[in-house]
C-alpha cells in the first residue's frame, strides 16, 4: 500500500463541566486527527490526544512528528511503520490506527479487525460495557453525577481520589447508590505508600472492585498489593510489553488499564494485554480513539486476554463533551458501546464541526 497524502488537524473539544483529577484540571482536551490517503483516494483515520497532564509529549511535538512524516518522500506501509517506531507514543497511535481504518475500508468489509479471525457481522455489532467515570469534587458533587450516571444505566463507577477527602466520597458515593454498585477508584499515582495503605484500609469496607494506580512505582505498588486485598491495576506503570513484564514479575499489579494513546496504538496494546490481564479506557478521546479503542476491547474479549467478562471498560468518556466533531461515531445506548456501522472504524468527520473546533 502507498500513501499519497497525510494530512493532519489539530483540535479541542470542551467538557461540560472541568475534568479534574490529582493530576490538574482541564476545561477542554486537545488531540490531533490524522487523515492517510492513500493513492485510490480512500482516507484512513487516526488520532493522538497529548498526555501533557502526565508529563507526555505537547500537542506542538505530535503535530510536527506527523507532519514530517508527510514531509518526506512517498511513502509505503513499511516505510511507515519503520518511521513510526521513532515518534511519541501518541502520534505513533495516530499513524497506526490510520493505518489499520485504511485497511479495513480499502477491503469495503463492514468493518476491519485487529485480530486474525473474521468474525460474523453479528459479533462485529456486540457492544461493550463501559463505566461511568466521574470528575473529582466534594462528596456531594461527585454523588450527583453518580446518580445521573446511574439513572441512565450504568452500574460501575470509577472515582478519581487524590484531591481531598477520599474516603468521605467513596462513602458517600456507596450510600446513594447501594450495594450493587460496583465501585473504582483511580488514583493517578497522587498518595504517598503510606497514604495508600491507609486510604485503601479506611475504603476497603465499601467492597472496591479495583484501585487503578494508587501509588507511582512500582516498587511502592508491590509493598502495597501485600497489604491490601483490593486488587490494583495498572495505569501509569505500564506504556509497553515490557512494562507489562517487568510488573507482572513483580507481582505489583493483578491488572492493567490500557489507553491506546499512550501505549502507541492497538498493536502494542494487545502486546501488554498477553502479558497482564487488560481492560481499555479512554484517554478522554475523540471520536476516532474511542472507536479504535473499542475495537481493542472488543479483541480483548475475542482473544481471552481480558481481566473477565465481569470488569468494564473506560469507554463512555464522549458523554463529557459537549461537542463532537464526528457525525458518525460510536454510541452509547446506557453503559453498552456499540460500533457504528461502515468499513474500517466506521467513523465519519463532521466538516464544519472539525472546522470549528480546529486549532
Amino acid at each position: 500500500m502507498r500513501f499519497a497524502s497525510l494530512e493532519v488537524v489539530p483540535y479541542a473539544l470542551p467538557f461540560r463541566e472541568p475534568y479534574v483529577t490529582a493530576r490538574g484540571a482541564l476545561a477542554r482536551r486537545e488531540m490531533v486527527l490524522l487523515r492517510m490517503r492513500d493513492a485510490e483516494g480512500l482516507v484512513g483515520l487516526g488520532e493522538a490526544v497529548p498526555l501533557s497532564l502526565r508529563g507526555g509529549a505537547s500537542l506542538a511535538r505530535i503535530v510536527e512528528e506527523l507532519e514530517g512524516l508527510g514531509a518526506r518522500d512517498e511513502l509505503d506501509e513499511a516505510t511507515l511503520r519503520d518511521r513510526t517506531t521513532h515518534l511519541s507514543p501518541p502520534a505513533r497511535c495516530a499513524a497506526l490506527t490510520a493505518l489499520i481504518d485504511l485497511r479495513g475500508r480499502r477491503a469495503t468489509a463492514d468493518r476491519s479487525s485487529f485480530v486474525e479471525h473474521s468474525p460474523t457481522k453479528s459479533e462485529r455489532a456486540e457492544p461493550v460495557t463501559c463505566n461511568a467515570t466521574l470528575v473529582a469534587g466534594d462528596p456531594a458533587a461527585v454523588v450527583s453525577q453518580a446518580e445521573r450516571w446511574a439513572a441512565d444505566g450504568f452500574s460501575t463507577f470509577k472515582l478519581k481520589l487524590g484531591t481531598g477527602d477520599d474516603a468521605a466520597q467513596v462513602r458517600a458515593v456507596r450510600e446513594a447508590l447501594g450495594p450493587r454498585a460496583r465501585i473504582r477508584v483511580d488514583v493517578n499515582g497522587a498518595w504517598d505508600l503510606e497514604t495508600a495503605k491507609r486510604v485503601l484500609a479506611e475504603i476497603e469496607p465499601y467492597e472496591i472492585e479495583l484501585a487503578e494506580q494508587p501509588v507511582a512505582t512500582v516498587d511502592e505498588a508491590t509493598e502495597l498489593a501485600a497489604c491490601t486485598p483490593i486488587p490494583l491495576a495498572a495505569d501509569e506503570s505500564v506504556e509497553s510489553r515490557a512494562d507489562a513484564e517487568r510488573v507482572a514479575g513483580a507481582g505489583a499489579f493483578a491488572m492493567t488499564g490500557i489507553k491506546l494513546s499512550k501505549v502507541g496504538g492497538p498493536e502494542e496494546a494487545l502486546e501488554i494485554a498477553e502479558i497482564l490481564p487488560a481492560y481499555v479506557t479512554s484517554a478522554l478521546d475523540g471520536p476516532v480513539g474511542i472507536a479504535a479503542a473499542f475495537q481493542v476491547a472488543r479483541s480483548l474479549g475475542d482473544l481471552g486476554r481480558g481481566s473477565g467478562e465481569s470488569l468494564a471498560h473506560g469507554l463512555a468518556t464522549q458523554r463529557l463533551f459537549a461537542s463532537t466533531v464526528a457525525s458518525v461515531e460510536c454510541e452509547l445506548r446506557g453503559d453498552l458501546l456499540y460500533p457504528p456501522e461502515g468499513p474500517g472504524l466506521g467513523v465519519e468527520i463532521d466538516e464544519r464541526a472539525l472546522q470549528a473546533h480546529r486549532l
